[in-house]
């Protein structure tokens, strides 16, 4: 994964694993936070944050034509703010990448997959608030 420093700039290359962590920027040493936002994942970045993160992962499934999908958005855009250090958010658009979300078997959007060591905990489809999302990830 790749986080750009707030102070200077700089993108730093940070491994799945630490995505939850705080850790330093490798030009100016500034501190970069823990991910608080949602990750546009394409099949590397995906294979990589689940393979390799520590957290439990939650992967929004949408396409942008999808009204429902849009209205998902700040849920979990605010989800991704709480969890921060706690959980990875990944976003998967089902339009440019089926494959990922033909091997999670999703066939309605948006569509919430919780994942913990790689493995599915938990499942749902349509619209869900960001407090049913945070509750979804602590009990991961």
């Amino acid at each position: 994964m790749v986080m750009t420093c707030k102070a200077c700039g700089r993108k730093n290359r940070v491994k799945a694993a630490n995505l939850g962590v705080s850790t330093r920027c490798g030009e100016c040493k500034a501190r970069l936070t823990p991910i608080a936002e949602p990750i546009a994942a394409d099949r590397a970045t995906f294979d990589e944050v689940v393979g390799g993160a520590t957290l439990p992962v939650l992967v929004d499934f949408w396409a942008e034509w999808c009204g429902p999908c849009r209205r998902a958005a700040p849920e979990v855009q605010r989800t991704a703010e709480e969890m921060a250090g706690r959980a990875i958010v990944l976003k998967v658009d089902t339009d440019a990448h089926p494959e990922i979300s033909g091997a999670y078997q999703v066939q309605g959007i948006p569509n919430f997959v919780v994942l913990k060591g790689g493995k599915v905990v938990r499942q749902q489809a349509g619209l869900v608030s960001a407090a049913e999302m945070v509750r979804w990830l602590t009990d991961a």
